[in-house]
């Protein structure tokens, strides 16, 4: 018998709920993914600098107050304005030096690339030390030195105790031993330098000097520069190895101190840490920039300086709180 019209429908017959409408893509949220192995790290961390920098601050055996008294002294000043004027010196004579040895490293004569090579390989085997105690009993091996024909007469001669100060021993050990540094800097700089440069510029015929001064030595400094800023900070600490020839430089001056007054040093120590830190910090921030600077036309987009990145970093979470609110 038929159904009249207008009666129920079975259940089995009954058509399927229709579906719940998608939420929105605002409305949905993406999860990250779950590290636990990351916050645990990040933890312990934040737990060992805590305990560090609170044992740095409570122990009374740095004497903090001693610190405070020594930061500032005359003495410990003169001896850091002559550990600046020993790195900026060595830096400007190793530079010079390295590029010498660089081009000499880079020639075709084989004398050249010979005698470039044993003083790269010798420099860079002595200890810093080792080459600064040599320089300061220099007189005890010749006694004066003699301006004339080689192996002829002599045109004049002089005492060389008497022109090797305390800070010209400083400089030229440092400058010796750094130049053996920077020539491999700059030789590598040269080699980075695209071969189609060199071959583009000598098939326009200019000459080789040309060729290296305004072509091949602009785009090196792109990995020159950057490099051999780095290497300075190696060379304010190295500096500290002149106390050893008499030279009261920022070490030599705590450590004498230290040794007039025992009961100091600590704080002393901790006095010429802390200005080697500002020092390495300074010429690090240096590095930076110069970097960011000779970074143009290698990169699509320079990298932001720490104000950018703070910048961008509180522009994000004032995002983020906008959105969590919203939600």
């Amino acid at each position: 018998m038929s159904e009249p019209p207008g009666a129920a429908v079975s259940l089995a017959e009954a058509p399927p709920p229709a579906a719940a409408p998608p939420k929105p893509l605002a409305a949905q949220r993406v999860l990250p993914l779950r590290r636990p192995g990351r916050w645990i790290a990040t933890a312990v961390v934040l737990v060992l600098t805590a305990q560090f920098v609170h044992g740095l601050v409570t122990n009374p055996f740095y004497q903090w107050d001693r610190f405070g008294y020594w930061f500032m002294r005359p003495t410990i000043l003169d001896g850091l304005l002559i550990t600046l004027e020993v790195t900026a010196y060595s830096a400007v004579l190793g530079l010079l030096g390295g590029i010498l040895l660089a081009l000499a490293r880079l020639s075709k004569s084989p004398v050249l690339r010979a005698v470039s090579w044993v003083y790269v390989w010798a420099f860079r085997s002595v200890p810093l030390i080792v080459v600064l105690l040599f320089l300061y009993n220099f007189s005890a091996l010749y006694k004066t030195l003699s301006v004339g024909i080689p192996f002829g007469p002599a045109f004049f001669s002089f005492d060389e105790s008497k022109l090797a100060t305390d800070m010209v021993i400083a400089v030229v050990g440092i400058s010796l031993h750094e130049s053996a540094y920077a020539a491999e800097v700059v030789r590598g700089g040269v080699l980075s330098v695209d071969q189609g440069q060199h071959e583009a510029s000598a098939a326009l015929g200019l000459p080789k000097g040309y060729q290296f001064r305004r072509i091949v030595f602009p785009q090196a400094l792109r990995s020159i520069v950057p490099n051999y800023v780095n290497q300075l900070i190696g060379l304010i600490k190295g500096t500290s190895l002149v106390f050893y020839v008499s030279l009261l430089d920022l070490f030599g001056s705590a450590q004498s101190m230290g040794s007039t007054y025992p009961g100091d040093i600590v704080p002393l120590l901790m006095v010429a840490t802390v200005w080697y830190l500002i020092l390495t910090s300074v010429v690090s921030v240096i590095q930076f920039y110069v970097e960011r600077y000779y970074a143009r036309g290698a990169t699509r987009s320079l990298p932001p300086t720490p104000l950018q990145k703070l910048r961008t970093a509180f522009t994000d979470l004032r995002a983020r709180i906008r959105r969590e609110a919203a939600v």
